[in-house]
Order: C-alpha cells, then sequence, then structure tokens
C-alpha cells in the first residue's frame, strides 16, 4: 500500500494488520480521485473529506497527499489508521479521527464536501450510514459520496441521494452519489 500521487507521492503505507480490513487497491483509488477531479469544479486546497469505514485511512491519507484541506476518520477500531498517520507528522493539523459507528454518527459541526464509505462488503451498512450522514449534519451543499462495494452487492440507493456516476474494477464497484435538493416555495 502506498500514496498513489500528490506531495507523498510513493510514501509506503502499513499494511492492516486485521485480515478484517481490506484496503481500496491502489489502482482502484487512483481512478476513484480521477472521477472526482472531473466532478469537482473546487480547489482541492478548499475541500473537506471524511473517511467513513477507515481501516488503515489509505484513501483520507491519499487526499492529503493531493491537498484537501482536512479529513476525519471514523471507524470502530482506529488502530491501523493511528499506525499510517504517524507517517505524515507535517499534517497532523489537518487529521481528525473519530472513533464511532458510521450507522449512528454523532451530530458534525462542520460538513464534508467529500465522503470516501468503505464498509464491509455484504452488510447493507453503506444505506444505514448514508443516512445517518444525511441526518447528523455531515453533507455540505453539493457534496459527493463515493459508496465502494463489492461488485455483485446489492445497493439499493436512499431516495435523498442521485447517482451520478457508477464504475466497476475487479471485484470492487465505486457508486458516486449527490444529495438530492428539493425546492420549496422560498427557492423560486
Amino acid at each position: 500500500m502506498r500514496i498513489i500521487s500528490g506531495l507523498y507521492r510513493g510514501k509506503k503505507l502499513f499494511s492492516p494488520r486485521s485480515a478484517n480490513i481490506r484496503p481500496t487497491l491502489d489502482q482502484s483509488r487512483e481512478a476513484v480521485f480521477n472521477i472526482l477531479y472531473s466532478k469537482l469544479n473546487r480547489e482541492w486546497k478548499n475541500l473537506r473529506l471524511a473517511d467513513i469505514f477507515t481501516g488503515s485511512g489509505a484513501f483520507a491519507l491519499e487526499a492529503i497527499s493531493r491537498g484537501v484541506a482536512c479529513v476525519t476518520l471514523v471507524d470502530l477500531d482506529l488502530t491501523d489508521a493511528k499506525r499510517n498517520i504517524t507517517l505524515f507528522p507535517n499534517e497532523q493539523k489537518k487529521i481528525n479521527l473519530l472513533k464511532a459507528d458510521a450507522t449512528c454518527l454523532p451530530y458534525s459541526q462542520q460538513s464534508y464536501d467529500i465522503i470516501f464509505l468503505d464498509a464491509p462488503y455484504n452488510k447493507g451498512l453503506s444505506e444505514q450510514a448514508l443516512i445517518s450522514l444525511l441526518k447528523q449534519n455531515w453533507l455540505a451543499p453539493d457534496s459527493i459520496c463515493i459508496v465502494e462495494l463489492a461488485k455483485k452487492e446489492p445497493f439499493i440507493c436512499p431516495a435523498e441521494f442521485t447517482i451520478i456516476d457508477e464504475r466497476a474494477y475487479g471485484i470492487t464497484r465505486f457508486i458516486f452519489l449527490r444529495k438530492k435538493y428539493f425546492l420549496t416555495s422560498v427557492d423560486y
């Protein structure tokens, strides 16, 4: 496992100590970031990212290398993520850790522009986490959520979201979502 691009390109990360953690493959991570570049109309230095079900923290640390303003890593077990963030001593002020159940998140004082969800495969946790993110103020206006799933894993998109892209790489599938905005009489 390594950082693919940016300031820390080529930096090796610690491999997960648990067989239950399945990091996003380097090639898939690169593809996802390329898609994000095409869908976001803002500079990376102005973006905030939340890595939900973070595991090793590789996705969030890739975002740090590419210049995002800050990242929050969320998981019930942050052991592997903590090991990897020690490799980035100059970025500690940009990295937040939150030990939490992604399906029952606490209210967030700040919202995020990019949210990456890599739940354990075939457990239906992504949909629950998306609803929790929505209810607890984690989503910035025009934010993008990326859901990583097993290639054939069923996914029921919550009604509050729109699928804007979907890609498969090997045994993995990525679904890109945006929050729907509903017009009210005030919006006219």
